[in-house]
């Protein structure tokens, strides 16, 4: 048997009382300002990371930076303070509203794990429960039960039942020992009741067998209404309902299939796959059983928005250029639209809502936008700033951000994003190439703080949208199998190559700078291609091709989805070093920056270790930088800024400005 900590102690924030309001967004666009904007208020987090709006819309509950420190403020929509709590150490993940006057606050902790687990670290999620009217102090879901860990794995909705208000939470069951020791029981998720806010749990639905996944949907009466069952060394699966009737089956060895939602009237249920074509597609078959037919097909889904109350599926917003928010309900389309037209130019989310969208939650980026938060009174026709993201960075302090088309080498129409340094001519600019990580993401026009910190110092930055990136379709994403270090690589150069032509970009200064798989393609630009960069700066970068592919199966259990999953996205392992940046390192030619976090679960830091030595065996240039305490995402404002401080002067030095 494994053994298992408690969590408590490092999931469990301390939380205090100071008053404090939300801030608010200036009441004007000021120029530009005199003095350069400090790296540290790109560096910091976001001044408001979350907002949700409690159900009859009479509160807000925020979750707030203040130099450096997340904290949890409660107000209500007359300016009283009811909560100003510290988060402590733990990273704060989001809030929401179980109901009138119970908050739930997710955040996760990066938790060192013994020699019997597959991965040295793991990142822990919890869920806090903060009352505000029974006067119980905060504590985790699952803490007060000891036959459960107090993390949560996975959130299947909230549901008012009889007056109560039931959390449906996945969970780890655990064996508790005479002597008050608990070890894991098999360490698969086991589906859970909670009534909140007295956290009493009880289970409702037992876990997967050996060597599977299970998924749940809660009907609006807290009844299990179907389960999604994979087997993860072949990818077979099926979907019940409560009578464990069949309602379909299907063999998917990547093991990329999805229980979604309910649909419009909860006699339905949602589930998408990934056919032999490689095309994501959504089906809908009746809970009573019957032959599931397509559901929206073709149109490429980012976020949908599901009813708390029943978990149907109220609408969703595309992934794709527009960014459009779509609603099945006439009468709620029609506020949305509304809503919408009041922000014409800028990007704008829908983040949290009361029941038939009366008064909603907004978030704003964009060009002289560097994120704000808006509550809009529909029925009363008001839109109130209610909070600024980077407070310091306002108007044409904001570089202008604009899309760019382009043609690759092979054709594919390709676009990307480009910042330009404020107050600047288009013209022969000093450019850092920065596509993102994923490598199945993409940038859009919008505020990026690390973009912006670039072009507030004189430089453009491009974003492109390689292939492999999302919300273009699925010829796009799926052009990128196998092309890592290859077709994904000049679809970058190939951008760059658009803005030298266009006269923005001077081709004899350019850099490439990114993160995760962006970290790869920026090692692949100095070591695989050469000629294009002075410089090149990785943050949590894969180095090594069979280290990731040896790492992923490792920590999988040596799972024959996976390793099919990474097969089809690498190609065959046999040219693994013809595209490893860490094997070309005798052939950079240009000085590299490393930058990883000791506490990365996704991309471990050996990576950039391994490619530390590769390069000094080889007597090329480089330097590296270890983030203490800090993961993937770069969750500590304290580490952010130290990214920031060694990349701009980084590429100041090999590649400046003026």
């Amino acid at each position: 048997m494994w053994g298992i900590m408690r969590f408590s102690d490092v999931l469990r924030p301390a939380l205090s009382a100071l008053a404090i309001a939300v801030a608010c967004a200036p009441a004007a666009l000021p120029a530009k300002s005199e003095k350069p904007i400090p790296l540290e208020a790109y560096g910091d987090l976001p001044t408001v990371e979350d907002i949700a709006i409690s159900p009859d819309g009479s509160k807000f509950a925020a979750i707030r930076s203040i130099k450096g420190e997340q904290r949890l403020i409660v107000i209500t929509d007359e300016g009283k303070v009811l909560v100003n709590s510290s988060a402590g150490t733990t990273k704060v993940r989001g809030v929401d509203w179980a109901d009138n006057s119970t908050i739930l606050v997710t955040n996760s902790a990066t938790i060192s794990l013994g020699p019997t687990f597959t991965a040295s670290k793991y990142e822990l999620t919890g869920t806090i429960i903060v009352s505000l009217d029974t006067g119980q102090k905060p504590e985790l879901v699952f803490s007060s039960r000891r036959d459960i860990a107090d993390t949560t794995r996975g959130a299947y909705g909230i549901r008012h039942i009889n007056g109560e208000t039931i959390g449906y939470f996945g969970g780890i069951a655990l064996d508790v020992q005479t002597s008050n020791t608990a070890t894991f029981r098999h360490g698969r998720t086991t589906l859970y009741a909670v009534e909140l806010p007295k956290n009493k749990a009880r289970q409702i639905s037992r876990a997967p067998g050996e060597g599977h996944y299970r998924d749940w949907l809660i009907d609006a009466a807290g009844n299990v209404a179907a389960i999604l069952d994979i087997d993860e060394q072949n990818g077979k699966w099926t979907l019940d309902n409560a009578a464990n009737s069949e309602l379909a089956r299907g063999v998917d060895p990547t093991g990329d299939v999805r229980l979604i939602s309910f649909g419009k009237d909860n006699t339905t249920v949602i589930y998408g796959i990934r056919d032999e074509n490689e095309v994501d597609r959504w089906f809908e078959v009746p809970l009573a059983g019957g032959t599931p037919t397509e559901f929206l097909p073709d149109i490429p889904i980012e976020r949908l928005y599901i009813d708390s109350e029943t978990g149907r599926l109220l609408g969703y917003r595309k992934d794709d250029k527009s960014g459009a928010t779509v609603m099945f309900d006439p009468a709620s389309q029609a506020a949305i639209d509304k809503i919408f037209r009041a922000f014409p130019k800028v990007n704008v989310r829908l983040m949290n809502w009361t029941k038939g969208f009366e008064r909603v939650i907004l978030r704003t980026d964009g060009n002289g936008d560097s994120g704000t938060w808006f509550f809009v009174d529909v029925a009363n026709r008001r839109a109130d700033p209610i909070g600024n993201e980077r407070p310091d960075i306002w108007g044409q302090d904001v570089g202008p951000v604009s899309s760019v088309e382009y043609t690759a080498a092979d054709g594919l129409e390709l676009d990307g994003v480009l910042t330009l340094p404020p107050g600047r001519e288009a013209k022969d600019l000093p450019i850092i190439l920065l596509p993102h990580g994923g490598p199945h993401s993409a940038d859009e026009v919008g505020f990026d703080w690390w973009a912006q910190a670039f072009a507030s110092r004189g430089y453009a930055v491009f974003q492109p949208n390689f292939r492999g990136s999302t919300g273009r379709g699925d010829a796009l994403r799926n052009a990128s199998y196998g092309q890592w270090g290859r077709k994904m690589q000049t679809d970058i150069s190939d951008g760059l190559a658009e803005l030298v032509k266009r006269g923005i970009a001077d081709p004899k200064r350019a850099c490439i700078v990114g993160g995760s798989y962006g970290g790869y393609a920026a090692l692949a630009g100095v070591t695989l291609q050469h000629g294009l960069y002075r410089c090149a700066v990785a943050v949590a970068p894969v180095a090594d091709l069979d280290m990731l592919m040896d790492t992923e199966l490792y920590e999988s259990g040596r799972s024959r989805m996976v390793k099919k999953s990474w097969l089809e996205e690498l190609g065959d392992p046999k040219h693994f070093d013809e595209v490893s940046p860490r094997k070309h390192a005798d052939e950079a030619d240009a000085p590299i920056l490393l930058i990883h976090g000791k506490d990365d679960t996704v991309v471990p830091f050996r990576q950039s270790s391994a490619m530390a030595d590769a390069l000094k065996d080889a007597g090329k240039p480089y330097e590296l930088v270890k983030l203490k305490q800090e993961d993937h995402w770069l969750s500590r404002a304290e580490t952010r800024k130290e990214l920031l401080s060694a990349t701009i002067a980084f590429v100041q030095k090999y590649n400046p400005a003026e």
